[in-house]
């Protein structure tokens, strides 16, 4: 198999459809692959939301206040 050096030959392509079909089947097939396309697309578009700087959330984080200046603020407020 050609995997490291690039593109796999026909007779590979070949072999890999024919583990695909006895591991799934003919008739799950289109499903997979339709949820495989499914998946490449949410990919996708997840990659183009991270270019968009408009949706970062750039507000500092609120201080924590601990529990016992809480239970203070709680009897002297």
């Amino acid at each position: 198999m050609t995997f490291a050096f690039g593109m796999p030959g026909p007779t590979e392509l070949i072999l890999i459809l024919a583990i695909v079909l006895i591991f799934f089947g003919v008739g799950k097939l289109p499903a997979v692959l339709a949820q495989m396309g499914k998946g490449v697309k949410a990919f996708k578009d997840g990659m183009k939301e991270d270019d968009d700087p408009k949706e970062i959330d750039v507000t500092p984080p609120r201080p924590k206040v601990n529990d016992a200046e809480e239970v203070r603020n709680r009897h002297n407020g």
